[in-house]
């Protein structure tokens, strides 16, 4: 069976930071799906479309076996549904992949899955990641176990072969 990742998506997404490890992950063989609030295609931040697969309503954890969130504003929104928060502490709690990069850490910062890990992210939620209890570094990629984080697109490369890897184990 192929392994399915999960990511969320809503306006104003990092258009890199969804499509580019969306792609890499399809290229090493797995099937992504696009959860959001409405089945319909969303704008990225630079005017790329991406259409959702499924509703957040539809979406069960178990289903999958990791979840990448990108930034962009789209966290800030998301953060604040209760249904995104619960899945990525069931992600989390299984020990799945979560994966986020740049201004997507505000999703596990709101879901309160990161004190005492370490992680990274752009400078400008660093603040938001130490004051929530990780252990903010200044790398490329950070790996904490299930916990894949990355800071800015000029890291895709690194953030999605560290997903891949980490699927592949």
């Amino acid at each position: 069976m192929k392994q399915r990742v999960l990511t969320f998506l809503d306006d104003i997404y990092e258009d890199l930071e969804l499509w580019y490890p969306k792609l890499r992950l399809e290229e090493a063989g797995w099937v992504t799906h696009a959860a959001a609030l409405e089945r319909r295609t969303f704008t990225g931040k630079h005017g790329y479309p991406a259409a959702a697969d499924i509703l957040l309503d539809e979406v069960q954890a178990d289903d999958y076996d990791g979840l990448l969130i990108p930034g962009g504003f789209m966290p800030d929104k998301l953060r604040r549904d209760a249904r995104v928060l619960r899945l990525t502490r069931e992600f989390h709690a299984s020990g799945k992949l979560v994966a986020f990069i740049c201004h997507g850490g505000w999703i596990p910062i709101s879901a309160g899955i990161l004190k005492g890990r370490r992680a990274t992210g752009s400078h400008g939620i660093k603040d938001d990641l130490t004051n929530a209890g990780a252990l903010w570094v200044d790398e490329p990629v950070v790996a904490d176990g299930h916990l894949i984080s990355s800071r800015t697109p000029k890291d895709l490369a690194p953030f999605a072969q560290a997903m891949v890897d980490f699927l592949e184990r």
